[in-house]
């Protein structure tokens, strides 16, 4: 199944979508349709032997289910054995460091770790010390690099078959972000990953939910909803995180629903074949009305499906990689 070129990765960790080079997140994005087709097989035998004898250990100190479910799939259908660890469980809370918990859990042979943890650089810090491939599933505010990277994988699905181009990727594509763009690791790692793929990046919410400079990363910023959506291929709908409510980041509920919510009036402005995105879970009737979370544009459980590969298509290429093999 792997070819030569997929076999070229060198990194030992996936740790931020910053570091990727544009051949590298391509790279992963061209590796992953192998796996889409392992998980339609008609047979019912959705599994390959790629990671067989392998141990991966899922490490989440913040509460998740599609990260969390998606990566734990994607290992089994590699048929890697599989280990759960949440932090409530783990002795971390009698005191034990992230160093010593880790070096214990490879003192039982682990080969990579999926840790989602809530100080940003987390993964980096031990990534630097320890010898497992250590993914990032989440660190603070900072990153979720296959998160991003599922999404580029779903955007560019799309793209080619709207183009009918089985190679366009997505140069020139126009993409708005709309939301809670300052607590957001999932706007992070999505600004950085289209940029590098030549996207064109519009971020849309209230003011006091937009990074000051932000437009350093190469991006428009509007705090207009028809305006961030006309003429947008891609509609991508952030969470509004209900705990910071109480921060009084925005007036309230009602007046953001009626601002930046994307719903059937709204998607007047936008382009008849742009697709909805969001990374989930969704407040319904806050982000997205539910017929539109519901309906023909939403691409919402594509993105989903696409997580498996896509984290398929990573694990593969850490263990098995040009550096592994070395």
């Amino acid at each position: 199944m792997p070819t030569s070129r997929e076999l070229n990765w060198s990194r030992k960790d996936l740790l931020g979508i910053e570091e990727l080079s544009r051949e590298e997140i391509e790279l992963i994005l061209d590796t992953a349709p192998q796996f889409v087709a392992v998980s339609e097989r008609e047979s019912g035998i959705k599994k390959v032997p790629l990671l067989q004898g392998r141990l991966v250990v899922n490490w989440f100190y913040e509460p998740s289910t599609r990260t969390r479910t998606s990566f734990e799939l994607a290992a089994k259908r590699l048929s890697a054995d599989t280990l759960a660890i949440a932090a409530s469980s783990s002795s971390s809370v009698k005191g034990e460091t992230l160093h010593d918990t880790l070096a214990n859990i490879e003192a039982m042979h682990s080969d990579v770790i999926i840790l989602r943890h809530g100080a940003a650089g987390a993964p980096h810090i031990l990534a630097a010390r320890h010898d497992s491939h250590i993914i990032n599933a989440g660190d603070g505010r900072h990153e979720h690099p296959t998160q991003a990277l599922l999404d580029a994988f779903t955007m560019r699905n799309h793209i080619r078959a709207l183009r009918e181009d089985p190679t366009a990727g997505l140069d020139g594509v126009r993409v708005a972000l709309i939301g809670d763009i300052e607590h957001s690791r999932v706007a992070r790692s999505n600004i950085m990953c289209l940029k590098k793929l030549g996207a064109d990046v519009t971020l849309c919410g209230p003011s006091t939910l937009m990074p000051t400079a932000i437009e350093r990363m190469g991006v428009d910023v509007t705090h207009n909803l028809r305006e961030a959506i006309d003429g947008a291929d891609i509609i991508y709908s952030l969470r509004i995180q209900l705990e910071r409510q109480g921060d009084g980041l925005f007036p309230s509920l009602r007046e953001y629903i009626r601002l930046f919510r994307v719903d059937t009036a709204a998607l007047v402005h936008a382009k008849p074949e742009a697709i909805i995105m969001h990374p989930g879970p969704i407040n319904r009737d806050i982000e997205l009305s539910t017929n539109v979370a519901d309906g023909p544009r939403s691409v919402i459980l594509e993105q989903v499906s696409n997580g498996v590969a896509i984290r398929m298509a990573v694990m593969h290429l850490l263990v098995n990689g040009k550096r592994a093999k070395k």
